[in-house]
């Protein structure tokens, strides 16, 4: 199985999506840097050892979106606006906007590959998730600008749609992969997804597509990679 060459940027790695994605990508032995809003939660999630790999900053500052991207040769998008917390910036903010500017200032600094965190249900305008400031309208148009800047020659993007996510341990689950937005419900593990996401860097079958995924049946595996097939069979 190939490996991905150079270093993946996570944004939101102190996000409990985010946490596991640095642990897969240490999994795999795979070079990263973290930008994060704060280095206390870094630190206190992954230890003094990563305090070289962390650019403090926000998604809605260029300028510090460009200093985390000097460290990238791919990045891994994990940022999502938090609907339940009046006090925090809306969708619009981070799930539209954020994506857009780090997508942009990705793309205008080199990086190739842009794996980007979604959810299900996204395409319908009724879900009752819409009624938190249109959080899914907002991450769908946060794909559509990936999909767009990432699509040229040379460049690549992976865009994940979720079900909802659980605790737990990774490689306990079969997978259930689509496209079109065709499944209602279903959940996944978190670590599950952070797992997919770093298979997405060197998988083939996962450059220039988005998909769905959900956990089917408990079944214990050796590696997720297989569930790719799937999406193109």
């Amino acid at each position: 199985m190939k490996s991905f060459k150079g270093t993946v940027l996570v944004a939101g790695a102190t996000g409990r999506t985010g946490a596991w994605i640095i642990k897969r990508l240490q999994s795999h032995h795979l070079d990263y840097h973290l930008f994060v809003r704060t280095g206390k939660k870094a630190l206190e999630l992954f230890g003094p050892e990563i305090i070289d790999k962390l650019t403090i900053g926000s998604i809605e500052n260029p300028q510090e979106i460009i200093a985390a991207l000097h460290h990238a040769d791919a990045v891994i998008c994990a940022i999502g606006g938090n609907v339940t917390d009046p006090s925090s910036a809306p969708p619009s903010a981070i799930d539209r906007d954020g994506v857009i500017r780090l997508a942009t200032l990705a793309k205008a600094q080199g990086v190739k590959k842009f794996i980007l965190i979604s959810s299900l249900a996204v395409t319908r305008e009724n879900h009752p998730l819409n009624k938190y400031g249109q959080v899914l309208t907002m991450k769908l148009e946060g794909e559509n600008e990936v999909r767009k800047l990432f699509s040229d020659q040379g460049f690549s993007y992976t865009i994940l749609r979720p079900g909802g996510l659980i605790e737990g341990p990774p490689l306990q689950h079969s997978l259930i992969f689509d496209t079109g937005d065709k499944i209602e419900t279903g959940s996944i593990p978190r670590s599950d997804l952070a797992e997919i996401a770093v298979l997405s860097l060197f998988t083939p079958e996962a450059h220039n597509i988005t998909f769905e995924l959900i956990m089917g049946e408990p079944a214990n595996q050796s590696s997720l990679i297989k569930f790719f097939k799937k999406i193109t069979d």
